[in-house]
């Protein structure tokens, strides 16, 4: 069982995220709305895995959700992160795969896709 932190500004995205996770027997630990409580739950809960949308709306001036991700890994290099995106941000995930993201998942978020996502992070 893995210990998942959800982060995504969509209540509906984060409660989907939610059950098909615990449906696939993972603990979800926290969920978070912006990338800066992100950032203070990764500090806290210290999760295994963490759901990162890419776009979020600013925060305590973290813009979105790479600035998080450069953040994250400076508290927890080891922390593996799936960035959640939809097909138009082609150049974010690029640059979220160099900072350290283990993968990515476009939207809309399925099943299919997170146990697939999972089976590549191992």
């Amino acid at each position: 069982m893995l210990n998942f932190l959800i982060v995504d500004d969509i209540f509906a995205l984060r409660n989907n995220l939610r059950r098909v996770i615990e449906d696939l027997g993972h603990k979800v630990i926290a969920e978070a709305e912006n990338g800066y409580e992100a950032i203070e739950y990764c500090k806290q809960y210290n999760p295994d895995i963490i759901t990162l949308d890419i776009t979020m709306p600013s925060h305590n001036g973290i813009k979105d959700g790479v600035e998080a991700l450069r953040e994250i890994k400076k508290i927890n290099p080891n922390v593996k992160v799936l960035m959640i995106t939809s097909q138009s941000e082609q150049k974010k995930i690029l640059e979220a795969i160099v900072l350290g993201a283990k993968g990515y998942i476009l939207k809309p978020v399925t099943t299919d896709k997170i146990i697939s996502a999972l089976n590549k992070m191992k």
